[in-house]
């Protein structure tokens, strides 16, 4: 017998208790992750790696990528599951994965990826340049901090040596986040926000500002929420969940084998500054103008489809 205690929830409760399913699963996770770590590290070893102090440490770096990875699946990767089986029943379906598209879509996806690296570092520089009024100089303070440990932890992850860590690093940057982050923010969020306010471009919106606002790196606030954004049109104009994840993923990934890459000094740094300075006016406009020809031809070729449902229904 199907469970349907929880189908036919307004968007608002739905939305509360996806939150819950998200807080819930984590401590579980967390909990028999702490568990099954003890005889490998030990407590002080668990306890040590999460101090300030610990963090800076080489030896607890291990530690840390574990407890990444089960925030990642306990937070991202399973709650999207049970949720489409509360709220739906049909998991493959609620969360758009029993669908495809055709190949040039996947490989238009990808490309808008690539291409869009100039633009991306563009709203980057405008976002840096960010300051709030003499007034708020305690919360910029404090955002500034967020933002230099956040790059810390990510510094201390992404500099590996060996193609082995290298090949984690996409595992743990790369793949997870780009499966349970999708799932969760467009299979999950955008379409209660959809609902809720009857439009998917709301929809979208809403759910790419979250998107950014959950990441707490607040100086690359506005390039995350465009490609969020970007993320949730692929998923309504194509239809499947499949399109934005592979987006995703090439995103991540192409972040994670440049910085190895410049590490060792096989390509120059100088990509962190295309589409930044006078200089670069040409390639901002390319940027700008082949991302919206690959979108548009996304859309054009998906637009007579069956699109993203804005109900649960």
């Amino acid at each position: 017998m199907a469970f349907t205690a929880f189908r036919g929830m307004k968007p608002f409760p739905q939305l509360m208790f996806s939150l819950f399913v998200m807080v819930a699963s984590l401590l579980v996770f967390l909990v028999l992750s702490m568990i099954l770590a003890i005889p490998f590290y030990g407590i002080e070893g668990l306890m040590g790696s999460m101090s300030d102090t610990g963090m800076t440490a080489p030896e607890s770096l291990g530690v840390l990528k574990y407890f990444q990875v089960v925030q990642s699946i306990g937070l991202f990767v399973v709650p999207p599951f049970v949720i489409a089986w509360l709220y739906h029943g049909n998991i493959g379906e609620y969360l758009m994965l029993d669908k495809t598209t055709s190949f040039p879509n996947y490989l238009y996806a990808t490309l808008v990826v690539l291409l869009l690296i100039p633009l991306i570092n563009f709203i980057g520089e405008i976002n840096s340049q960010m300051k709030l009024p003499e007034s708020f100089s305690g919360i910029e303070s404090w955002m500034k901090t967020m933002e230099e440990s956040a790059k810390l932890l990510v510094e201390k992850f992404m500099k590996v040596e060996h193609v082995s860590g290298l090949l984690f690093n996409i595992f743990m940057i790369a793949i997870l986040p780009a499966l349970g982050e999708e799932l969760m923010f467009r299979g999950v969020i955008q379409r209660i926000f959809s609902g809720w306010t009857k439009n998917y471009h709301w929809g979208i919106w809403i759910t790419a500002f979250l998107f950014s606002a959950m990441h707490m790196q607040f100086y690359g606030f506005l390039p995350r929420m465009a490609l969020g954004a970007m993320f949730g049109y692929l998923l309504v104009w194509t239809g499947t969940m499949w399109v934005p994840i592979l987006a995703h993923f090439v995103n991540n990934a192409m972040g994670v084998l440049g910085y190895f890459l410049i590490n060792k000094k096989v390509i120059s740094g100088d990509i962190e500054e295309w589409g930044t300075g006078s200089e670069q006016i040409p390639l901002l406009l390319f940027s700008i103008g082949s991302v919206g020809l690959l979108l548009f031809l996304i859309y054009r070729n998906e637009q007579a489809k069956t699109k993203m449902p804005v109900n649960q229904e």
